[in-house]
């Protein structure tokens, strides 16, 4: 296969632009890593008009897809998880090109997992677990349990991948094997949500309640990123907050991370006279 393919990446490879190739191939019958191509062909550019590009082939009665993408969209889809098949590829694709050895450094970088990347991905999923938390939580006391318990779902794999980022791995698309192993007890939140015996509405009270402890328990650690931000200066507005190039990737939680992280006393608010009487900035610092 891999001889068919070389026309499609031996020139994008001769090119200075190209810093790796890899090739994945479907070893399943039913393989949702390769979108059930026979094979993926990865390359990564530094930059691109456009930040990925998609194309199909096919040959000898199989399929192929070609995936070009620029270095900046690769580090967004592995800090914020929202290609998890990427990892996948990166880590156990067979490396066809190989530029200063930098797929080589990228494998090592997942590897080691760097502290402040691992932060920065922990209070990306922190946030997102508190917003889900959040609306299951006002839908299940509006009776839409249906929708409620969609939600709580969703806070719990968020709560299983900030389980398994805080043990030092990135997490995958099986990320309830993982989690399985690593912290036994969210599994088997999960497992009851799934498949208890109770009524849905039961089930969905019951884990709240255990959500609530789940991610009160992990908060400083969760929301270590931010919190650490906070020591840059004595306090903050919120729009000084939004603004800061670190914060970017999880803004659209602030609100909710600074009310939870208030409320944890782990934040504190001060009051800052305005024109209007008896109205004032509501400024934010670390206590």
């Amino acid at each position: 296969m891999e001889d068919l393919l070389r026309p499609l990446y031996q020139e994008r490879a001769s090119n200075e632009n190209t810093l790796g190739v890899l090739l994945i191939e479907k070893n399943k019958p039913f393989n949702p890593l390769t979108d059930n191509f026979d094979c993926i062909l990865f390359i990564i550019v530094e930059k691109a008009p456009k930040q990925w590009t998609v194309k199909h082939y096919q040959f000898d009665h199989k399929k192929a897809a070609l995936y070009i993408v620029d270095e900046q969209q690769l580090n967004e889809w592995l800090l914020l998880g929202s290609n998890r098949r990427v990892v996948e590829w990166v880590t156990d694709g067979k490396v066809l090109f190989n530029r200063n050895e930098y797929v080589t450094n990228l494998r090592d970088r997942l590897d080691q997992f760097p502290v402040q990347e691992r932060s920065k991905k922990m209070t990306i999923e922190f946030g997102k677990l508190l917003r889900r938390f959040s609306d299951g939580k006002a839908l299940f006391h509006n009776g839409q349990y249906l929708d409620a318990y969609n939600h709580v779902l969703h806070a719990l794999h968020h709560l299983a991948r900030l389980a398994i980022i805080e043990r030092g791995f990135h997490p995958e698309i099986t990320v309830w094997d993982q989690v399985r192993l690593m912290e036994p007890q969210i599994y088997k939140l999960y497992e009851e949500l799934i498949t208890g015996a109770e009524s849905i509405e039961k089930r969905i009270e019951l884990l709240l309640i255990a959500g609530e402890f789940s991610t009160g328990a992990k908060a400083k650690q969760g929301a270590g990123h931010l919190l650490h931000i906070f020591h840059e200066q004595e306090e903050w507005t919120i729009a000084q907050l939004m603004e800061h190039s670190e914060i970017q990737d999880y803004a659209i939680d602030l609100g909710i991370l600074l009310e939870y992280l208030i409320d944890k006393e782990l934040l504190g608010v001060i009051t800052r006279e305005t024109k209007g009487k008896k109205l004032y900035h509501r400024h934010y610092c670390s206590r």
